[in-house]
């Protein structure tokens, strides 16, 4: 498969040198590392647009700080800071305790580090999503005796995705290629694994144009999916504008 592709893109002069299955293992990890993180930020994303929306203050406030420090601060300083004080924590406790020595695993670290960072950005897509939702949907939602629940699954979320699949697929992309930033904490990522196979054969230029290929197609898979999506929940309303 990547010899193939290789011969059109013109780079067949070399070979993978014996390190496709490290690759391999390589992009599985990096899309197993994107898909669990998208997850987390889509849920911390959930929650912190609507306690930015709460008429509470207590929730209204950590919100706020919590999208303000991590838009202001870049990716990866964030990814040494929570890496590195997550284990410090841990350390911490286990001495407190009185336990033996715990080290993160780094996956884990990678998919709670993303998911935390990214979480702020999807926080205000879904801000901006949930109040382009006609306000006089949710009146009516309302006055048809649907609970807070219902109401979101069933009036809030279909429309609010609608308006908020734009930022998602943008919000998807940018931390797609961010999970690059994972190899400082040791994860044998798609970029590890080009560095590792490029290191020991002397030919590093060639292993990474190989790993910005492969990004280039999991982001060119990413793209038909999210149009399948904005089709989807664009149902009905293209017909209605007619």
């Amino acid at each position: 498969m990547f010899d193939d592709l290789l011969q059109h893109l013109g780079l067949s002069a070399f070979s993978l040198k014996g390190f496709g299955p490290l690759l391999l293992e390589g992009t599985w990890m990096t899309i197993k590392l994107s898909l669990l993180s998208l997850l987390v930020s889509v849920m911390l994303g959930l929650i912190g647009a609507s306690a930015k929306l709460s008429g509470s203050a207590a929730l209204r406030v950590p919100a706020q700080l919590y999208t303000t420090l991590i838009r202001g601060v870049p990716d990866l300083v964030l990814m040494l800071l929570i890496f590195y004080s997550l284990q410090t924590w841990l350390t911490g406790l286990t001495e407190a305790l009185e336990w033996d020595y715990i080290e993160i695993d780094p996956f884990a670290a990678g998919v709670i580090t993303l998911g935390f960072i990214y979480g702020a950005y999807f926080t205000e897509t879904f801000r901006g999503a949930m109040l382009a939702v006609p306000r006089g949907q949710l009146e009516a939602a309302t006055a048809y005796g649907l609970k807070r629940s219902q109401r979101f699954r069933y009036v809030v979320f279909p429309q609010m995705m609608r308006y908020a699949l734009p930022g998602i697929g943008n919000n998807w992309m940018v931390m797609l290629k961010a999970t690059a930033l994972v190899s400082i904490i040791g994860l044998a990522d798609l970029v590890k694994a080009a560095q590792d196979a490029g290191k020991s054969t002397y030919q590093l230029f060639y292993f990474l144009v190989l790993a910005a290929l492969i990004y280039l197609l999991i982001t060119s898979a990413s793209n038909i999916a999210l149009r399948w999506l904005e089709r989807r929940y664009s149902a009905g309303t293209r017909e209605a504008l007619r």
